[in-house]
Formats: C-alpha cells, sequence, structure tokens
C-alpha cells in the first residue's frame, strides 16, 4: 500500500519493542566540550533584536484606551512562560501589562560541568588467601575499577577495588598508557583507599576535584566512572533520596551514607558522585541487588571522605573510626523510664553491656542512662538532631571523632547526673569482620588443623549465607560474644588431615578449642606455645560440646612432618607464630 496517503497530523512514533543498552553518541560532539564549560559557544540574545522579528499578517493588536493604567513589571526569569503573547517593539505586550525582555544569565544557562579528566580506571589484580587452607593463596584475578584524583597527587578508590591486591595500574582518560600505582593506606571500615602514582608524566593535564558539602534530599547527583558496558567513561544521574546512617557492606559497619537513585553498576566503585555546582560530594561503592526494588545506590559522603584523609594525614596512617563501646537499648517506653528514676524531661539510652576491652570500660556500668554525647542530648530513640527537620542516629557524633580523642558523656545513675571524659579507641571484635590484608594464622599437630575464626573464614567454609549455613555456637559468638582481652581469639580444629596418629578424629571439624592440659586458651599462638613447649606425655585438648582429644606427644610430633609431606606443607606453623 505504499500509495496510501498519511492523514495530516503528527508524524506516527516509532515503537520499538527491543531496548538496547548501546549508548549513542552525537558524531558533531567536540571531546573538549563535555570537560569545560567555554563561553564561545554561549549566545547572549540582545533584548533589541526582539524587534526585529516580524508580527504575523492579521489584524493589528488593539490599542488600550486606557494608557494612565499601564503596569511595567520586569520579568525575573528568562525561563517564564507567557502563553498568546505577541511581540511589540521592544516589549512583550500580554492583557495591557508589559513586561520587559531580559537578556538570559549566565548562571540561568550555565551548568557546571565537572571535571572528568580526574577520574581514573583502575587496574588490580588481586591474590586472595584461601582460609580454609591457610597456606596456600587462591588463583589470581583482575577487576577494573573506578578512582578520581585530589590533592597532593593522590588518588582515591574503594578499599575493596584493591584489596588483597598484587598489582595496581590506573589509566587516565584518553590516554593508552596504563600507570603503576602504589597503595598509600586502606580503610577497610568506610571501604576508601588511597593511592599515589610516581610517574611525573600522570600529572600532567589531571586537575583534582573540589570536594562540596553534604548534598540535601532532591539534591542532583551525577557519579562519573567506569562500569562494565563499555571502556569508556559513563555518567548516570539522579537524586539524593536518603540520607542516614547505612551498612558498609565491606567494612560491616555503620557509618553516614546516601542513597541515590543514579545506576551504579560494578565497576562504578571508587568513582565520584559530583552535584551540580561540579563539587564533589561522594564516592560510588555498593549498591542493593533485590527483585522488589530497582536504582537504589550508596554513596559515602564527603563527612566520611574527609574523616579518612584527615585521619591520614594526621597520623600516616589509617587508624580507624572510633566507636563507644557499649550496647545500648532505647527508652521509648514510659514505664521504663520511671523505673529508671528519670524525670519527665529527661531522654536518652540505657546501657546494656560494655565492652570490656574499650576504655568507657572503666567509668561506665550497666544500666547507666546516656543523656548526651559532647552536650548533644540523645534521644529516647538514640537520634540526635541532624539538620533541619532531620534526625540521625547518635552514633554519628561518635564517627565524627578520631581514634584517641576524647568525648564528654553525660549519664543517669541512681537518679543522679554525672558527666565522664572518655577517650574514644576502635572497635575490637572477638571474630573480626576483615582480615586487613593480614595473612591468615595457622597451626597443625598431628594433622590436627587449628586456626582462629574471622568473618572471611566462615564466608570460607560456608560460602556468602554463611550467617545460616554456620553451626549456631559460632554465630550466636559472632553475634553477641565481646572478648575480654584485646588479643582474645576464638580458635578452632579447622579440619583433621587424615593418619595413623588422628584415628577416630577425622570427623572434628570448626569446633572450637577451649582449653589445653587444662589451661584455657586465649589465642592461637599462646596455643601452638603450649604444644611446643609440652613436655608431658599426653596431648589433651578440650573441645565444645564436652568433647576431648588425646594424643601421645611424641608420636603426634614425630607423626607431624610426614603429615606435612604429603600434603605438601611448607610448614607446621604461620611466620607470625614463629616470632
Amino acid at each position: 500500500m505504499g500509495g496510501t496517503k498519511r492523514k495530516r497530523g503528527r508524524k506516527p512514533k516509532n515503537h520499538s519493542t527491543i531496548e538496547t543498552t548501546e549508548m549513542k553518541t552525537n558524531s558533531s560532539f567536540s571531546p573538549e566540550m563535555d570537560d569545560v564549560f567555554s563561553l564561545s559557544k554561549v549566545e547572549i540574545i540582545d533584548a533589541s533584536a526582539v524587534s526585529t522579528i516580524k508580527r504575523r499578517p492579521g489584524r493589528p493588536p488593539k490599542k488600550d484606551k486606557h494608557p494612565e493604567n499601564v503596569v511595567t513589571n520586569k520579568v525575573s526569569s528568562p525561563t517564564r512562560r507567557i502563553s498568546r503573547a505577541e511581540f511589540n517593539g521592544d516589549s512583550v505586550v500580554h492583557n495591557s501589562v508589559v513586561l520587559e525582555a531580559v537578556p538570559p544569565t549566565l548562571e540561568s544557562v550555565a551548568k557546571v560541568v565537572p571535571s572528568m579528566d580526574a577520574v581514573v580506571k583502575v587496574f588490580c589484580v588481586h591474590t586472595e588467601p584461601n582460609l580454609s587452607l591457610p597456606w596456600q593463596r587462591k588463583r589470581q584475578y583482575s577487576s577494573s575499577s573506578s578512582g578520581f584524583a585530589i590533592g597532593g597527587r593522590r588518588v582515591l578508590t574503594n578499599a575493596h577495588s584493591v584489596e588483597h591486591h598484587t598489582q595496581v595500574k590506573l589509566k587516565k582518560r584518553g590516554s593508552d598508557t596504563k600507570y603503576l600505582a602504589t597503595v598509600l593506606a586502606i580503610g577497610t571500615e568506610c571501604d576508601i583507599a588511597m593511592l599515589t602514582v610516581n610517574d611525573d608524566e600522570f600529572w600532567e593535564g589531571v586537575s583534582p576535584v573540589e570536594f562540596g558539602n553534604l548534598p540535601s534530599l532532591q539534591d542532583a547527583v551525577t557519579v562519573v566512572g567506569y562500569p562494565i558496558g563499555g571502556d569508556t567513561i559513563s555518567v548516570t544521574s539522579g537524586v539524593v533520596s536518603r540520607i542516614e546512617i547505612l551498612s558498609y557492606v565491606h567494612g560491616s559497619t555503620e557509618l553516614l551514607g546516601l542513597q541515590i537513585d543514579a545506576a551504579i553498576n560494578s565497576g562504578n566503585s571508587g568513582g565520584p558522585a559530583f552535584s551540580n555546582k561540579g563539587k564533589c560530594v561522594g564516592i560510588a561503592f555498593q549498591s542493593l541487588k533485590h527483585e522488589d526494588v530497582e536504582n537504589i545506590g550508596y554513596v559515602i559522603p564527603t563527612p566520611v571522605i574527609l574523616h579518612f584523609i584527615k585521619d591520614y594525614e594526621k597520623s600516616g596512617a589509617y587508624t580507624g573510626f572510633p566507636i563507644l563501646g557499649v550496647e545500648w537499648q532505647k527508652m521509648e517506653n514510659p514505664d521504663l523510664r520511671v523505673a529508671m528514676g528519670m524525670k519527665p524531661e529527661q531522654k536518652g539510652v540505657r546501657i546494656r553491656r560494655v565492652d570490656p576491652t574499650s576504655p568507657e570500660f572503666a567509668v561506665l556500668k550497666p544500666s547507666d542512662v546516656i543523656l548526651s554525647f559532647d552536650e548533644v542530648n540523645i534521644a529516647n530513640d538514640g537520634t540526635v538532631p541532624f539538620r533541619h527537620g532531620e534526625r540521625i542516629g547518635f552514633s554519628y557524633l561518635v564517627s565524627q571523632k578520631y581514634t584517641g580523642d576524647c568525648a564528654k558523656i553525660q549519664v543517669l545513675r541512681d537518679s543522679k547526673i554525672l558527666s565522664f571524659n572518655i577517650e574514644l579507641a576502635s572497635l575490637c571484635r572477638l571474630i573480626p569482620s576483615h582480615s586487613k590484608c593480614k595473612h591468615p594464622s595457622y597451626y597443625i599437630i598431628a594433622g590436627f588443623v587449628f586456626t582462629a575464626v574471622s568473618v572471611p573464614y566462615l564466608r570460607s567454609e560456608y560460602g556468602k549465607e554463611y550467617e545460616f549455613e554456620a553451626p549456631v555456637k559460632l554465630l550466636d559468638k559472632l553475634l553477641h560474644a565481646m572478648p575480654q582481652s584485646k588479643d582474645e581469639q576464638l580458635v578452632v580444629v579447622s579440619q583433621v588431615l587424615v593418619a595413623d596418629i588422628n584415628i577416630g578424629y577425622e570427623e572434628i571439624v570448626n569446633t572450637q578449642v577451649l582449653a589445653f592440659n587444662g589451661k584455657p586458651v586465649k589465642n592461637l599462638k599462646s596455643l601452638a606455645s603450649m604444644v611446643e613447649s609440652c613436655n608431658d606425655e599426653f596431648l589433651k585438648f578440650d573441645l565444645e560440646y564436652e568433647q576431648i582429644v588425646v594424643l601421645r606427644a611424641k608420636a603426634a610430633k614425630a607423626a607431624t612432618l610426614d603429615i606435612l609431606t604429603t600434603h605438601c606443607i611448607p610448614s607446621a606453623m604461620s611466620d607470625d607464630l614463629k616470632t
């Protein structure tokens, strides 16, 4: 039906049933213009030019019979829409109101474009330890992520982007050269890493980004990086959807974070998030993947970034974010507040437990009610004023401090208000959340492989679903146990390498060691020291679930060498236990 004529009107829309992710580009686009705003591309229209516009033919406009009633107003915004208006000379006439045409200002038409030349692509080769076989390492693998240059010839990216790194290289935008980088600091809790490049050629033409203030809700953000789907730089935009204390997956901590609706995909990690003023307001680091949600990404905000940078500049290394070493309970129930001796106008949270390894253990007690932190009153739900119309968890105040800083805390004890100046320290866990790129420790005797439990170890043994697959007793200690000293570890029999000496013990797996020859086991190093120096006839290990392991000392030590040879294990203990 090629001869059929189409009816007059709009052109029919071209509906496509297939959506692609291909990014189309304009071939006439100048590559220099996405970096720097140029006045040569902005045309300022003179108001006098409006007079040259010809009026459409037809009836001439009616003249006002009462010219003295004409009111002249100035247009405050050049984008204001005026319907059914006609141009007449140097002004626009509409319903007897004369509106003077004002040329648009630069601020109204110019959007500040962020400096994308500061954004780099990070190439890393990782070699992770094999925590289930701690004398070995896993097969190396490569990854790519994003980063950006800051002042002082430094580059920021995510900590998980360079974790267990053996080699890190950076590539600038528009360059075909990869430059070797050096890792200066890794902040595992805040998921930030700092790099540098010694080659002066890398820094030529690189302008560091400038940090902006913490954005507000609905502020526009632009995420720049090198995600999957292509090799060139990618830009996605959105708005700030939420500002609150977030769970940082990599560091297993809770710090201030931004939730945005801009797409954050694999490879975006470490890339900057810019405001509409061209200032960096955060670092992309994680996203929520679930069948019920979409376009939920998270950004590390500038207060956390600047804390990491200042911490490194103060001490020359990353010391971490301090915590208040207590577990607390909300006081929203009125009967509970009365029972604790609180007055109607008093608010706060009740201390459940105090970490024995923290400085707070010397002054705070269970059932104390924390009223304020650094003279900021704490509400019954544990929140403090944040910004106008917003509240946030009071742990945000603690995270603004540095390790070793002091804070003033007011508590209610026995209906009396007491004040304490407390030194803040970093968190010490019985089961650490991360290994901080250290080699795993192990000790082998008679085929029994002893090691210390950590979250990476549980993940290695039971997979990503370790919170459901690991033994209940280990999970209970992970969630609720507190160490009694800073060097305390949870030591387990990881596995038994089968040999004649250990017949009958083959099925012991991931079982905690409580004592050796009647002496409690404090950590892996103390266990290795006690076994190596033992002169008794038998080696007796007391395990949980009331199990015991008994071996002849001389036979066990003699069999160890053969077992190591059979399984190609270089040493009976890790290097850190030899010193």
